[in-house]
């Protein structure tokens, strides 16, 4: 299902990009792909060295080298293996990498290094020489093969870019100096001519050794034995990973080996994967971050859902999101589906999202979700709706996922969200699911921990437990918004409690520094039966040092509406009522900060601030 996405969407994305003449070409055609060349090798007609090119642009030492069009690269073994006019210095100009030479001197293997080395050079040029025949007497091709005849190293030492070739083995290309900036010699007409043609002819022939049936596209193909690369997964290898490979005989099933145990014809892997390639680029609209998941969308039918999606669930702390954007794609989500569709042009269009995560050699599927934009819009409204909580006035109402992850990992960095956490709250918003329980078990940990119930974390534990109430039936209310006073349930009613006592006491010693919550907050949301009967003891020591009777005797009362109905003090707490402890402890203090006509009339609260 997921390959066969992809291959849709490669063959969707080409025959726009094929129609529309001034459509961008980042979607590569078969036999080509795309690929940063961070240096360009520009010569003159008669094969001399007019200058290097460095590509690359942006500030600082990541520097970001141009994207070029391509033939497609060769799949990477132990043997040599040439690209067709583009590759690293090794290959194009037969120079040593200066860390493979000091690796192999120091085990005295420098003369087989040397040797291979050679090899690698030779490889390039006859490449060149056998693939492009035909058009041997193109001004370009001509070019290359009179500089690698007999390469000028004395003149290219000459350049600044040399040294940083010499050292780090970057990719090369080569451009003639008439032609313009963006079209490499591989790129001119002539080369693409026989490429394309190789390609269409490799398509027509029918191959004996390899031939079966393409389970992607449902056609005789021949069928791909190694399956190209795919780059730009986060915390994957860089030299690229694979989706579908076998390399052990416990995966071998009816004598079939390799890629040949799940086939996958020549067409579509080229497809699946540069499409998933492309989705993956540096810079991609199409791609955001969720924990270690490299997340990817795309409308398997034409819509304009996609252009909202990342915007809705934004990136990772840092990002250069404009947060008043997001904040207006949510707004546009929630006013559009209280009609029940997202865009009433193309709500049945089928959407997809794919998850991807770093495994070894491979990459694994974290989640994979497809279905009509309508029901994928319904679903991400109901997160954001389930979300919603009293917030203080300096918060927006937009709560981006990676902030919410980030609430309930060690020291609040995304770094430490714990991997199938991220892919599985992402599961659970995309189909309208129960959040995970880790989830709610890290909130509420978090909570007791640092002793501090802030606005994610309490938005977490209000829609995690509301999902549970509706999905799994619990006989229990749902949580508001804000502050509930009919709500009678322990858990609740003692953070409501809590909090209380929590404002007796800074009324009585504002300057204190060490409150209630700093001592007893994580006990008295776990086992309130130990630690209840001591503050409220406590609380009488408090009242009697505010000033102001009439408060005083304002937060009695208070203190008496909410003991009202909880009875003995249980022993403890189940996960979910502690959630209910946290969330009536955050709800109370809101309305504190909001500030309660009677609250106000007793005493002045300019010392009082939201959290």
């Amino acid at each position: 299902m997921i390959l066969q996405a992809l291959n849709d969407y490669y063959e969707r994305k080409f025959s726009h990009q094929s129609k529309n003449s001034g459509a961008d070409v980042s979607i590569a055609p078969r036999g080509f792909e795309s690929k940063e060349i961070p240096f360009v090798i520009v010569l003159d007609e008669s094969g001399k060295l007019v200058q290097i090119d460095d590509t690359r642009g942006g500030d600082g030492k990541k520097k970001q080298a141009r994207v070029f069009l391509l033939p497609q690269g060769a799949k990477k073994s132990v043997n040599v293996a040439a690209n067709l006019l583009w590759g690293n210095a090794e290959y194009v100009l037969g120079l040593a990498d200066q860390k493979k030479l000091a690796d192999n001197r120091s085990k005295g293997t420098e003369a087989r290094y040397r040797s291979r080395l050679d090899e690698m050079h030779r490889a390039f040029v006859d490449l060149i020489r056998e693939k492009l025949a035909a058009v041997a007497d193109d001004a370009g091709i001509a070019a290359v093969l009179a500089f690698l005849r007999n390469v000028d190293f004395p003149r290219l030492s000459c350049e600044p870019a040399w040294l940083e070739i010499e050292t780090a083995n970057p990719n090369l290309t080569f451009r003639l100096a008439s032609d313009r900036s963006d079209v490499p010699v591989c790129a001119r007409p002539a080369v693409v001519d026989v490429l394309r043609e190789s390609a269409s002819k490799s398509l027509s022939e029918v191959v004996t050794p390899g031939a079966g049936f393409c389970l992607v596209r449902g056609v005789a193909d021949r069928i791909e034995r190694l399956h190209p690369a795919i780059k730009g997964v986060w915390g994957a290898q860089t030299s690229g990973a694979n989706i579908v490979s076998f390399n052990l005989d416990a995966f071998n099933s009816y004598g079939k080996e390799q890629s040949y145990n799940a086939p996958v014809g020549e067409h579509a892997a080229f497809a699946y994967t540069t499409a998933l390639n492309h989705l993956l680029r540096k810079g991609s609209p199409q791609r955001l971050q969720v924990g270690d998941a490299s997340t990817v969308f795309w409308a398997a039918d034409a819509s304009r859902f996609a252009d909202d999606f990342a915007a809705m669930f934004g990136t990772r702390a840092g990002d250069d999101n404009d947060p008043d954007r997001d904040a207006q794609a949510v707004g546009r989500l929630l006013r559009a589906t209280q009609t029940g569709v997202y865009l009433e042009d193309d709500s049945d269009a089928r959407f997809c999202v794919l998850g991807l995560a770093p495994n070894a050699a491979r990459i694994s599927v974290r989640f994979w979700q497809i279905g009509p934009v309508k029901d994928f819009a319904l679903n991400i409204a109901r997160h954001f709706r389930d979300i919603e909580i009293a917030r203080p006035t300096y918060e927006s109402g937009y709560l981006p996922l990676w902030r919410l992850l980030s609430s309930v990992a060690l020291q609040g960095k995304s770094d430490n969200v714990p991997p199938d956490l991220a892919g599985d709250t992402m599961r659970a918003i995309l189909a309208g699911l129960v959040y995970p329980d880790m989830l709610l078990q890290a909130a509420v940990r978090r909570c007791r921990v640092e002793r501090e119930v802030g606005y994610p974390r309490a938005a977490i534990i209000k829609a995690s437990i509301n999902r549970l109430i509706r999905h799994r039936q619990f006989h229990a209310r749902e949580l508001d918004m804000s502050l509930d006073k009919s709500n009678t349930d322990p858990g609740y009613r003692l953070g409501r409690l809590f909090a209380a006592l929590e404002r007796i006491q800074a009324k009585a010693q504002p300057n204190i520094n060490t409150t209630i919550r700093d001592r007893y907050y994580g006990a008295a949301s776990s086992s309130p039966a130990s630690v209840f009967p001591v503050l409220l003891r406590l609380k009488n020591h408090h009242l009697s040092k505010i000033e102001q009777t009439a408060l005083a005797i304002w937060y009695e009362k208070l203190l008496g509406e909410i003991v009202d109905g909880i009875g003995d003090f249980p022993p403890q707490l189940s996960l979910r009522e502690q959630g209910l402890f946290a969330i009536g402890y955050y709800h109370q203090q809101q309305d504190f900060f909001k500030g309660s006509k009677e609250e106000s009339g007793s005493t002045s609260s300019r010392n009082d601030g939201g959290q």
